[in-house]
């Protein structure tokens, strides 16, 4: 495989990801060639009908792109997917995966309704509300909180608030949820021994770092304060 190339696999699904360097794809559609390969090789078949591909390209002038072919039948472009359960766009941004998630946790705010109608204490409502709204919420939340725009922010604090409300209790926001998500995450990188010993600038040197390092140092070590 080419070094850049990735390739990501879960369950029966594999993704090619290909960085593209002065209009050059001839690594990319080579990696798709060989993978398509493989699998003719070892009895299996790709379903062209279901393959996607979305580019990312932020440059101001873009140029067209060219599907590419597996066995003779063109790749479909696309503006959106959806990958292991987070919708991605093409200029990542984060409306589209706010808008699901929104939905998802609106149709499960229903039940909890249902669920305080029959006068079932807080405790039990706030169980409910954690496993099936608050996990709706923070999925893979390190990975787009951060970059979304205050009115995504806001219309997924409605669904907490509500929540709330229904409950009778507080609940934590959204933004509670990110950061201590981005704490865990950090911990787990800095106890895990097959990484490489913290090497690099000492965050504590950096002149603005982001506000959710902030909250991140606060739970770290100071030998551990490194990026």
């Amino acid at each position: 495989m080419h070094s850049s190339n990735h390739i990501v696999k879960f369950t029966d699904d594999t993704t090619v990801v290909g960085l593209i360097s002065k209009n050059d794809e001839s690594a990319y559609r080579e990696e798709v060639q060989q993978l398509t390969a493989w699998c003719r090789a070892n009895n299996l078949s790709l379903n062209v009908d279901k393959t996607k591909e979305i580019v990312v390209d932020f440059r101001k002038a873009q140029s067209d792109h060219s599907p590419p072919f597996i066995d003779g039948s063109p790749v479909e472009i696309i503006k959106s997917t959806k990958f292991l359960g987070v919708h991605l766009a093409e200029n990542f941004t984060w409306s589209l995966n706010t808008t699901s998630i929104t939905k998802k946790a609106q149709q499960c705010l229903y039940f909890l309704r249902r669920l305080r109608r029959a006068h079932l204490p807080p405790p039990t409502l706030t169980m409910f509300y954690r496993g099936t709204i608050q996990s709706v919420l923070s999925s893979c939340i390190t990975a787009w909180f951060g970059n979304c725009t205050v009115s995504d922010r806001k219309t997924l604090q409605q669904i907490v608030r509500t929540a709330e409300k229904i409950i009778g209790v507080s609940l934590p926001s959204t933004t509670d949820m990110y950061t201590t998500r981005c704490i865990c995450k950090a911990n787990s990188i800095v106890d895990d021994p097959s990484l490489p010993p913290p090497t690099h600038t000492p965050l504590t040197h950096t002149l603005h770092p982001p506000p959710i390092w902030k909250e991140v140092l606060k739970h770290l070590g100071p030998h551990n304060q490194t990026v």
